[in-house]
């Protein structure tokens, strides 16, 4: 019996280096690993190398999560020649510097969320986008909510005008892991790592999510920020900032100055005068990981929360006072956004869905020459609201603009 040749068939691949191998490089892994097995793709992503400055963890992490190489140094990943593509899953302070020069180098990009710690660095990756984009490669900021079916089909709703004219946004994203006054000082607690706390570690999110759904900008807020919980025990080793299952703070440790927000709540104004609230904490006892949003517009309203994340609720407005009411969309179905390459309705996805999403979309722009959503100005429009927000709490909640992106750049 002749034997089928099945690489003959198969797309051609696509290096894949990532940056980072921590929580977001392993969530990130998963998507790469399983992308090309779920959705028809024009090119098949290929897991090349990762990087990390570890050089036990970095093989580790290559080894579990089925990369081929391990490098020590993002520019020797940088420089690889079986390397087309750079995933950044690196704290805030190095995605700029990778970022260009990953792009100056010739290959594609995605980074994670935030784009930046300030808006400085934030514009310089979306010019340095904007001028590798003339030379045929793309750069993704990773907001991986906008990969949620739910959100996605929600964009869709709005876009279609079945809310009519928006009213009111609303979004809160709450978790509770540095509610222990003694839970170690991680990079994220640090801004010269982390730019920001719980502002742009969710803030981030929850900005893109509303600027996403609404499809216009963010375009003034007013904030206020707090630290809860000023100095922590410091850390013998580097943690990963969620958790510090290796690097738990001795007792009697040092302490250290928290320079970060835990929570940061904002109302805001969206560029067609609908109002917008946003709550960013991660002091919220109780609360894991809960993204709420709720959308009111003239003819309807919607409704998300990310634990119960495979629902829509929608509400139709138009209809008799008598019946009308919230009611529950499942969205599981093959005409739902991603879902016609899953499983058969009813049968529901979970977070880690969201990036092999990301790594379709991104894939996908890439074999088609198109540009990828959400972009570096993308990224750029969120950092310039983040900063409006930190220079409005300065200010005692004084209503600030949010500066606009340059046209060069969008």
């Amino acid at each position: 019996m002749e034997q089928r040749d099945s690489d003959a068939t198969a797309p051609p691949g696509l290096g894949v280096g990532m940056v980072g191998y921590a929580f977001m490089g392993a969530a990130h892994s998963q998507g790469w690993r399983n992308v090309s097995r779920v959705f028809d793709l024009p090119l098949r992503p290929v897991l090349a190398a990762i990087a990390g400055r570890d050089a036990d963890a970095v093989r580790a992490a290559a080894q579990r999560h089925g990369w081929a190489a391990a490098e020590t140094d993002w520019r020797a990943l940088i420089a690889r020649d079986d390397v087309q593509l750079v995933d950044i899953c690196t704290p805030g302070d190095s995605h700029a510097e990778i970022a260009i020069a990953a792009l100056e180098a010739g290959k594609h990009v995605l980074c994670e969320k935030p784009l930046a710690n300030s808006v400085a660095e934030a514009e310089a990756m979306a010019t340095a986008a904007e001028a590798a984009r003339a030379r045929g490669q793309v750069a993704m900021v990773g907001f991986n909510y906008r990969r949620v079916p739910a959100l996605s089909y929600a964009r869709r709703l709005i876009a279609e005008g079945r809310l009519g004219t928006l009213r009111h946004v609303r979004v809160s994203y709450l978790q509770d892991w540095l509610v222990d006054p003694d839970f170690p000082l991680t990079w994220r607690l640090e801004r010269e790592h982390a730019g920001s706390g719980a502002l742009g570690d969710l803030g981030a999110h929850i900005v893109d999510l509303a600027q996403y759904l609404a499809g216009e900008p963010v375009v003034g807020v007013s904030a206020q920020t707090e630290t809860f919980v000023r100095e922590r025990p410091r850390l013998a080793a580097a943690a990963d900032g969620l958790a510090a299952p290796s690097g738990q703070a001795a007792t009697g440790a040092p302490r250290g100055p928290v320079t970060v927000d835990d929570a940061a709540v904002f109302t805001g104004r969206l560029a067609s005068g609908a109002l917008a609230a946003f709550e960013a904490s991660r002091m919220a006892s109780g609360r894991k990981n809960q993204l709420r949003l709720e959308i009111n517009g003239e003819r309807g309203s919607l409704a998300f929360d990310l634990e119960r994340l495979n629902e829509l609720s929608f509400h139709d407005h138009r209809e008799p006072a008598a019946t009308a009411g919230f009611r529950r969309i499942l969205v599981t179905e093959a005409e739902h956004p991603y879902l016609e390459a899953w499983w058969p309705p009813g049968h529901a996805l979970g977070y880690e869905h969201t990036f092999t999403h990301q790594a379709r979309d991104l894939v996908a722009a890439i074999g088609a020459g198109t540009d990828p959503s959400p972009s570096f100005a993308d990224g750029l429009r969120v950092q310039r609201v983040l900063a409006a927000v930190e220079e409005s709490a300065r200010k005692n909640a004084v209503y600030t603009p949010v500066q606009e992106v340059p046209a060069e750049v969008r």
